[in-house]
């Protein structure tokens, strides 16, 4: 997997060098990618996500794109519309910005569900349906949405089965001093570095990488591993709803594209372990009781974590 994983450190040092000191969240982002996932940042704003899209994006030669949800965008501002002309008396589709390798749904709870159930052939299939006809997304499509978690007035939370149609959700949290004193010093000039950002492979690298993930091979005792965490999350009495088979396998994908990124052909449980919030996070629906109590997903993932032992593969005792 060392194709892989030179493929991944090319993209985080071009990466890096406008988006300081989250490391951790750029490598997730590519396990995203690799597994043919999306990923939910749940963040503040100006945490930088807009940047992180668009410097992915430019580093793996890619196109972008940017919807700007609001509670007026519909379906056709997403997926494209036919437009009629009157010359020849023709309809001509024009594309939509889902139509682009790297795509940023921003905010994505201040549009209707109208306009989120439009995302969810596209993230589950890579296909978009419009007036009877299917239509292929670019290969490889990625989609990242981000959302306010503290602002709720005009928003449309997201329901629990459009959640979990994401491989990921994460944040990615505020900046050190010293790292905040770096992007400050950065913006001292006309235009953002982002601009600067070129790219370091080619689009088409990518389905042949994420096939090559696959192949990564995961041990009898990681696959128990796994599917002792999804029980455990089930039968947690803090939970209502535990991690769906989507969840199961989000999982396991996501432990084969880190492993293959950090250059190794087989998963470890360490692997699980590091990947288990993100992909659980929400993906729990915790009873109403947990909630009034003030219990959260991340303090049951911990607890489920605690509760499981973690396996000694045959990798680890040689």
């Amino acid at each position: 997997m060392h194709d892989v994983a030179a493929w991944a450190q090319r993209i985080l040092s071009a990466v890096e060098t406008v988006f300081f000191g989250k490391r951790e969240v750029i490598e997730r982002l590519l396990v995203a990618l690799l597994c043919r996932g999306h990923v939910l940042l749940e963040d503040v704003p100006g945490m930088g996500k807009t940047i992180l899209a668009r410097a992915l994006a430019a580093s793996l030669g890619g196109r972008f794109t940017r919807i700007q949800c609001t509670p007026d965008l519909l379906p056709a501002d997403i997926l494209g519309v036919s437009v009629y002309n009157p010359q020849d008396g023709t309809f001509t589709f024009r594309e939509g910005p889902i139509m682009a390798n790297v795509v940023l749904v921003d905010e994505i709870n201040r549009a209707t569900p109208r306009s989120q159930s439009a995302l969810l052939e596209a993230t589950g299939e890579g296909q978009i349906s419009i007036e009877g006809v299917r239509r292929e997304l670019p290969d490889p499509f990625f989609l990242i949405a981000t959302e306010n978690p503290v602002e709720f007035e005009g928003t449309f939370p997201l329901p629990e089965a459009q959640q979990d149609r994401f491989l990921l959700s994460m944040s990615i949290g505020y900046a050190d001093r010293s790292v905040e004193q770096r992007i400050v010093d950065s913006q001292r000039r006309l235009t953002h570095p982002v601009v600067d950002v070129v790219a370091v492979t080619e689009i088409g690298e990518v389905p042949t990488l994420q096939a090559r993930v696959v192949q990564v091979h995961v041990d009898q005792d990681v696959m128990d591993y796994i599917s002792g965490l999804v029980e455990a999350s089930r039968a947690h009495q803090h939970v209502r709803i535990g991690a769906s088979p989507r969840g199961t396998i989000a999982l396991y994908k996501a432990a084969q594209a880190l492993a293959a990124v950090r250059g190794r052909d087989y998963v470890i449980p360490e692997d699980v372990k590091e990947l288990c919030r993100p992909v659980f996070a929400k993906r729990l629906i915790l009873t109403s009781q947990a909630m009034i109590r003030g219990v959260t997903a991340d303090s049951v993932i911990a607890s489920v974590l605690e509760s499981v032992p973690t396996p000694v593969i045959p990798e680890q005792r040689t």
